[in-house]
């Protein structure tokens, strides 16, 4: 059931965050502007939305929030109203729902999605909506079994599915994985201070569950799960979706490939040249790029250098920006 069959809540969708860990790709673009086998990261999550019968959205800024904006814009062309929340600083997990408060209760509203920016899943949000209404609970978040408890942290639950604390990657014990969809209560989030950086699992959460056992929830399925947490996940993610969707890698805007060169595995987004005689194997290829003749790069991100401060794993070659992945 869609979730159009019950009254549909707006989404907040978590689009500020820095990107450290998806560097050097996020010194050119906010982590959901990335293009994932052609599309934008926020727009494939917008029409997951809208699948579901959610046409009011709000997304907040900070790190690169033009690049945001750009493939999003009123969210006309997706179906849905699309409005922007500010932040100066980054406020958040739980700092951010509640400086958007404002927007995300208008006309009495209570109730409202939060939806992670750089993930993508097939939750059942109809289910979700119903499952949260019977829980009594502020929050609920959507749960899978924990694909990978070597890398991921997890979410541990009591036998009646209200969740009981959050662990570290790599610790023992049965967890469930948290795939970044939350339905939440207004007033969970009106508690915190507006404007004061606050983080949802390890503050905000662990307060709620000290006042009431019963007030976050778990909604287990088997939905999918797509990690765009670093370079080689973004690849991953995006060869995977090309395998299933047509490859669209290298559609980019102003794209000119030499006809001598090989693109093999790799994504070039916009305005990008690749020369003579180059080889590209399971790179990707950042915005404004120019790759020179008979270059040769493979599991590489390459960005334009100008104007970055290089960070570890990073090195110069030429005007480009090199990072192995």
């Amino acid at each position: 059931m869609a979730a159009s069959e019950l009254e549909s809540p707006p989404a907040l969708l978590l689009t500020a965050g820095l990107g450290t860990r998806l560097r050097p790709l996020t010194y050119v673009r906010a982590k959901p502007a990335v293009p994932v086998n052609g599309d934008a990261l926020v727009r494939r999550i917008l029409i997951w939305l809208t699948s579901h019968g959610v046409h009011d959205v709000v997304l907040n800024l900070h790190h690169r929030p033009e690049s945001v904006a750009a493939v999003v814009g009123d969210g006309s062309d997706l179906g849905v109203r699309a409005r922007y929340s500010w932040e100066q600083p980054v406020l958040g997990s739980a700092g951010g729902p509640r400086h958007a408060l404002p927007l995300l209760t208008e006309r009495g509203r209570e109730q409202f999605l939060v939806v992670n920016g750089d993930t993508l899943t097939s939750v059942d949000l109809g289910a979700m909506l119903r499952a949260h209404a019977v829980s009594g609970a502020q929050v609920t978040m959507a749960l899978i079994p924990n694909p990978r408890p070597d890398k991921y942290g997890g979410v541990r639950l009591s036998d009646g599915g209200y969740v009981t604390g959050f662990t570290r990657a790599g610790a023992p014990g049965e967890s469930f994985h948290f795939v970044g969809v939350q339905v939440a209560e207004a007033r969970a989030f009106a508690v915190l201070d507006d404007g004061m950086p606050a983080e949802s699992v390890n503050m905000l959460y662990p307060r709620l569950l000290a006042e009431d056992a019963r007030s976050v929830a778990g909604f287990v399925s088997g939905a999918s799960f797509s990690d765009i947490g670093t370079p080689r996940d973004y690849l991953e993610t995006s060869l995977g979706l090309a395998a299933i969707e047509g490859a669209h890698l290298t559609e980019g805007r102003r794209i000119s490939v030499s006809p001598s060169a090989d693109v093999i595995r790799t994504a070039l987004w916009d305005d990008v040249s690749v020369g003579p005689d180059a080889r590209l194997t399971d790179c990707i290829v950042c915005d404004g790029v120019s790759v020179p003749a008979g270059a040769r790069y493979a599991r590489s991100a390459i960005v334009r250098a100008e104007g970055i401060v290089p960070n570890q794993g990073d090195r110069i070659e030429g005007d480009l920006l090199v990072r192995d992945i």
